[in-house]
């Protein structure tokens, strides 16, 4: 059964007969109503990708690994249009590290400039009810969320951080510029939790992500340095099926296992990871690359943020 992408314009069609390419970049919510139009899943009749370099190929780091991205595995948000003829345009308008491509509704307003805890609860009832746009973070537990949230929001101890798994257990609202909200929401997968308490967090998580009308995007954290989690992907896997807006976020992409180890580059488990969800979405989701420890993809996530926040909030 395929899943619907609600990120994904019904109306905005690529044009079918180029592709394009984009170094590995770095990363909203639309109307729930709004649903994956059919066409899109046309696209993979693409032909194979001409290059299109976005990077300094001879200085080439984790930060700015070159990949090739056919247009149907671009994420172009609601407004934007893709001009496939004009391959060059089109790579430089694609966020860092990510899929996405940057569209008009991304404003001055992507940068923090205050950020403020509000409250934690334990039911969805409880959250604030300004109708304030908001995006929930989540992910496996020790996936590097509350890392993630404080670097965007440049404060080292906004959301608090610990080397125990599983130390977030409620849901907790920071108001970001006195007009929206990030959301840190309890890890999932933790075994050393009580089996009575990840059921209640299971249970409220996902009621929160059900029942939020104002609820912008999603965004699943996914621990890049690692092979892909089986929990992950059903995570993702339920997102989609439920219709929830979501974009993927890889953590940890600074790390280098060695290869004698097993281990693998991050964006290796990113490309894998994205090929095990492919078969269940009629679209790519967003997805971008990230660190927390030198901070690749802060401005991008906040610059995706935007875009989608303003078109949700005209919208």
């Amino acid at each position: 059964m395929l899943l619907h992408h609600r990120l994904l314009p019904r109306l905005l069609l690529l044009p079918s007969t180029h592709t394009c390419t984009s170094t590995l970049l770095r990363p909203s919510r639309l109307p729930r109503r709004l649903s994956l139009s059919p066409r899109f899943s046309a696209l993979s009749h693409l032909a194979a990708p001409e290059t299109v370099d976005q990077s300094d190929n001879e200085g080439a780091t984790h930060e700015d690994v070159q990949v090739k991205l056919p247009l149907d595995r671009l994420f172009v948000p609601p407004g934007a249009t893709v001009d496939a003829g004009n391959q060059e345009a089109v790579s430089a308008r694609v966020l860092k590290g990510s899929n996405i491509v940057l569209g008009p509704y991304a404003r001055g307003d992507a940068q923090v400039v205050n950020a403020d805890f509000v409250k934690s609860s334990v039911r969805p009832d409880d959250c604030p009810r300004d109708g304030l746009p908001e995006f929930a973070l989540v992910g496996r537990s020790n996936v590097g969320k509350s890392s993630l949230l404080n670097s965007l929001v440049r404060r080292k101890r906004l959301a608090l951080t610990s080397k125990k798994p599983g130390k977030t257990q409620c849901i907790n609202h920071f108001k970001v510029n006195d007009s929206w909200y990030l959301v840190d929401l309890p890890g999932y997968g933790y075994a050393s939790a009580p089996q009575e308490a990840r059921t209640n967090w299971d249970e409220f998580t996902r009621n929160y992500f059900l029942s939020r009308e104002n609820l912008v995007s999603v965004f699943l954290l996914i621990d890049a340095s690692i092979p892909a989690k089986k929990i992950d992907l059903d995570y993702a896997s339920w997102l989609g099926q439920n219709k929830v807006p979501m974009t993927l976020v890889f953590t940890k992409c600074d790390k280098r296992r060695k290869k004698k180890n097993g281990g693998r580059r991050p964006e290796e488990n990113v490309e894998t990871f994205q090929s095990l969800i492919r078969e269940y979405f009629e679209a790519a989701p967003p997805w971008i690359m990230t660190s927390s420890v030198i901070n690749q993809g802060r401005d991008e996530i906040l610059l995706h943020m935007s875009q989608l926040r303003n078109y949700w909030l005209k919208h």
